[in-house]
């Protein structure tokens, strides 16, 4: 029980703050007429928390980031798809986003969604850090209840961030709102672009 309690509290402790990936789910949801559409974003994410979190507790990721040049182009490819991610939220009114030339249509929601998922280091580091380093004080069958205790947080996160956002959509009937979220998530992701900036 104790591994399962520390799981669950320290993924929800972590994946909790107001960050790119979190921004990029709950406007994804917000943004489509109908839920499933949103579903490439989530399941991405998700699915990229798990590799992440199983890289953590096995120990391959702080062996990958030895390597200075991979961390490198890492940090440089995140920063630039955060530019352009953050260029099209701000332009981007949900007017537009209904359309079936959407910006974030399948594929595209998959790219951004992995690209802020494995390309940001606060992710990394988190993972790395906090859950990779809290499973050493586990073995055996302990350490996998709480590295599926980390993973199953992930994903119910994920998909409860795109069906708040899609409740946020029912309720502002204008768009106005959504907008107003739209440009303040291309802040957000915007200022993590510059603080990518200055750790190249």
């Amino acid at each position: 029980m104790q591994p399962l309690i520390h799981g669950i509290a320290l993924a929800f402790g972590l994946i909790l703050p107001l960050g790119v990936q979190n921004v990029f789910i709950f406007n994804q949801g917000a943004i489509h007429k109908r839920f499933w559409n949103s579903l490439p974003a989530v399941i991405t994410a998700s699915i990229c928390d798990t590799v992440l979190i199983l890289l953590a507790v096995t120990g391959v990721s702080i062996f990958i980031l030895k390597f200075e040049g991979l961390k490198f182009a890492m940090f440089l490819i995140g920063f630039l798809f955060l530019i352009y991610m953050g260029w099209l939220l701000w332009r981007a009114t949900p007017e537009v986003n209904f359309k079936e030339d959407n910006p974030f249509s399948g594929k595209r929601q998959v790219l951004f969604a992995a690209s802020v998922s494995l390309l940001n280091p606060h992710a990394i580091l988190d993972t790395i850090g906090v859950i990779g380093t809290s499973s050493l004080v586990y073995s055996g069958t302990d350490r996998w209840i709480f590295t599926m205790a980390c993973i199953s947080v992930s994903w119910i996160w994920f998909f409860g961030l795109a069906m708040t956002g899609r409740k946020v959509r029912k309720i502002d009937k204008n768009g106005r709102f959504l907008q107003k979220i739209n440009q303040f998530s291309a802040l957000i992701i915007w200022g993590m672009a510059l603080y990518l900036l200055t750790k190249i």
